[in-house]
């Protein structure tokens, strides 16, 4: 293992030490590896970002939307090629498979990409005007600073996704990562400052909460997007709320996959299993309830649980492993008291296994487990544990399998799996979500189509594709009508 990276934080254009406390970040599967490590900022390096941003929005604003965007385009290259490099990094510092980092460091190219070629899309629509001689033109400037909060799980593309419409729509940015994943944050915004963002358009704060909370009071901040825990979005809308700014806030899931009678059962395996446990269960479109009717349930379960166990669960550097550990500690014992709490209020536990010897146990590893539930309601129905956790209920109708998808504060994403053209209309109709897969995981996200959920799995507009435009950006609606030729 080569030596620990040092972590930098940058601040109006500047790569500078943090002066707060020290930020260590460790591998999830070998925790006495430190792969980065460096200082948080403090609040007056917090302070001094939000000022450079304030102060640099003006001339990004004004740079011409073809120009920022090719910016963009070049950090793609620059991501792109870096994806071996960075993906394996990836890997090591959040646990997932090497195979899904590089994956995930190509999608972040991929988004980057598309907000770059979005300087050559429609800039505004006009419309007829009820008045002779006027024509109505509805225009859209950037809302200004905006404040960034990602999580761990994907810690360079929910940052693309989020961080490059804002830019390509000229806004400029703070941004905090997760501090358990400090180090793809930096090799992200490396990129972009590399491929000629000017300086303070991007600004960049390692740190915890307390960075966090004084990023999203701040006057200088005009809005804020984040994705993370359904306790923290609350608070953060209510602190948005308190100052009248815009807030974009991606939260909890507790999301569903039906099985009816006449699926695909080979297809439905094999997706409902990369739903549950691909990233670990790590992400907030996780399949982690599964539902199936009575006709093929207790074959369908069992098939599946057999596939659980066959997994091979390992360092996620290595090749061949198919699922690698959570994050920390703290989020493994979390995870196995949930599952621990799910039996003793009556669930039946049909895989996994907790590890008490070797490296597994040595890592923050925990098995890809699968719950049956018979009777009563137990907290891991409902309650999102955000790991690799999957808790199966039989249905004795659709409509019954659909009563109990909905059955969840939560709305994010749900997968229907059939043949019936008619069930899935009913689905599309019955299932109250912000996105639906029939005959495919829960799990999965496009740049080119909006991203998010419905209930209380998201506050605010819808992310990616188009619909970040309606975030990003606010709308002046201009009466235009000339006067009098003169001869």
């Amino acid at each position: 293992m080569s030596n620990p990276v040092e972590l930098r934080n940058n601040i109006g254009g500047q790569w500078v030490p943090g002066v707060g406390d020290e930020i260590v970040s460790t591998s999830p599967a070998e925790p006495d590896v430190v792969v980065a490590r460096g200082r948080q900022a403090d609040l007056a390096q917090a302070d001094a970002a939000i000022e450079a941003a304030q102060h640099a929005k003006q001339a990004w604003a004004a740079t011409p939307a073809h120009e920022r965007g090719a910016i963009l385009v070049r950090a793609a290259t620059i991501v792109e090629a870096s994806a071996t490099e960075w993906g394996s990094e990836l890997a090591r510092e959040e646990g997932k498979t090497r195979a899904e980092g590089i994956g995930e460091v190509q999608r972040a190219a991929q988004i980057l990409r598309y907000y770059g070629n979005d300087a050559d899309r429609e800039a505004g629509e006009m419309y007829s005007s009820p008045r002779r001689g006027e024509r109505i033109i509805v225009t859209r400037k950037p809302i200004g600073v905006v404040a960034v909060v990602t999580p761990f799980n994907f810690p360079i593309a929910i940052p693309a996704w989020k961080i490059a419409p804002a830019l390509t729509y000229g806004n400029t940015v703070v941004w905090k990562p997760a501090s358990t994943v400090p180090l793809l944050a930096m090799r992200f915004a490396e990129a972009l400052i590399q491929a000629g963002l000017p300086d303070g358009v991007l600004n960049l704060l390692m740190g915890g909460s307390a960075i966090g909370n004084a990023m999203v009071s701040h006057n200088g901040v005009d809005a804020i997007t984040f994705t993370g825990s359904t306790g923290v979005g609350r608070k953060l809308a209510v602190a948005a709320a308190a100052r009248g700014v815009p807030i974009q806030a991606e939260m909890g899931g507790k999301n569903a996959a039906i099985v009816l009678g006449d699926a695909d059962l080979d297809l439905a395996a094999e997706q409902v299993l990369l739903g549950a446990f691909r990233s670990t269960g790590q992400k907030c479109t996780a399949t982690s309830r599964l539902i199936v009717t009575s006709d093929i349930a207790d074959d369908f379960i069992a098939e599946l649980a057999k596939r659980a166990s066959a997994l091979r669960v390992g360092n996620p550097v290595e090749d061949g492993v198919e699922m690698g550990p959570v994050v920390d500690g703290a989020a493994r014992d979390s995870i196995n008291a949930g599952i621990e709490q799910a039996i003793a209020q009556g669930a039946e536990r049909i895989s996994g296994e907790t590890y008490t010897s070797g490296a597994l146990a040595a890592g923050y590893y925990v098995a890809p487990t699968i719950l049956a539930l018979s009777s009563g309601e137990p907290d891991i129905w409902r309650d999102e544990l955000f790991g690799p956790v999957l808790a199966a209920r039989k249905a004795s109708t659709v409509e019954e399998a659909f009563a109990l998808a909905n059955d969840s504060e939560f709305g994010l994403s749900a997968a229907i799996f059939t043949q019936d053209l008619t069930r899935t209309l009913e689905a599309m109709a019955a299932l109250d979500v912000g996105m639906l897969h029939v005959n495919s995981e829960t799990a999965g996200a496009d740049p080119h189509v909006p991203f998010g959920g419905a209930k209380k799995s998201g506050y605010g507009p819808k992310e990616q594709g188009q619909a970040a435009r309606e975030f990003f950006t606010h709308t002046t609606t201009v009466y235009l009508r000339g006067g009098e030729a003169r001869t």
